[in-house]
């Protein structure tokens, strides 16, 4: 993981709408405009997460997004890894071998082993994924419930089953003997 992006915290924030089934199965769009970002953004999101088997999509003019698995099981690093693709967060670039006072011959000492500033972000790396690890949508989620009033899962529980009704109802009609 170079870098975590925007993505992913986009990411994260939609797959919290998600975590309550009562929720329904929201597109993308739904998700991003009740959050005010960006819907093309976000509908580059999910394929990433379907994929990853984090979300499954639903076909058809009510079609959305649901969880693939519990949230307990879903990990921040299972988002991370799926939206950003498991990089390292670091790329070693080996310069301890161009040392000017070597002439372009580095000696074994110089060169033996890993080097210790990459051993220090390997060690950085594996922390940050352990911990990441340890996060789920579950437990995330359980923060948010605790913070928001009572009303707040109901009002966005009905704004996203509008939109769905919303998207249903907007079909167009085809006439009659048109598959």
């Amino acid at each position: 993981m170079a870098h975590i992006t925007n993505s992913v915290e986009y990411g994260i924030h939609c797959l919290l709408w998600l975590v309550d089934p009562a929720s329904g199965q929201p597109s993308s769009r739904d998700l991003a405009e009740l959050q005010g970002i960006s819907p093309s953004f976000v509908a580059k999101i999910f394929p990433k997460l379907e994929k990853a088997g984090i979300v499954q999509a639903a076909e058809g003019v009510r079609g959305g997004y649901r969880l693939a698995r519990a949230p307990a099981d879903i990990t921040v690093l299972d988002v991370v890894d799926a939206i950003e693709g498991n990089k390292p967060l670091f790329n070693c670039q080996e310069i301890r071998d161009r040392c000017a006072v070597f002439d372009d011959d580095a000696p074994t000492w110089a060169t033996n082993g890993v080097c210790a500033i990459h051993a220090a972000m390997l060690r950085a790396e594996k922390a940050m994924r352990e911990s990441l690890a340890q996060e789920t949508l579950a437990s995330i989620a359980a923060v948010v419930e605790r913070k928001a009033p009572k009303s707040f899962p109901i009002e966005v529980r009905g704004w996203l089953n509008e939109r769905t009704k919303g998207r249903a109802s907007h079909r167009p009609i085809k006439p009659p003997g048109v598959p």
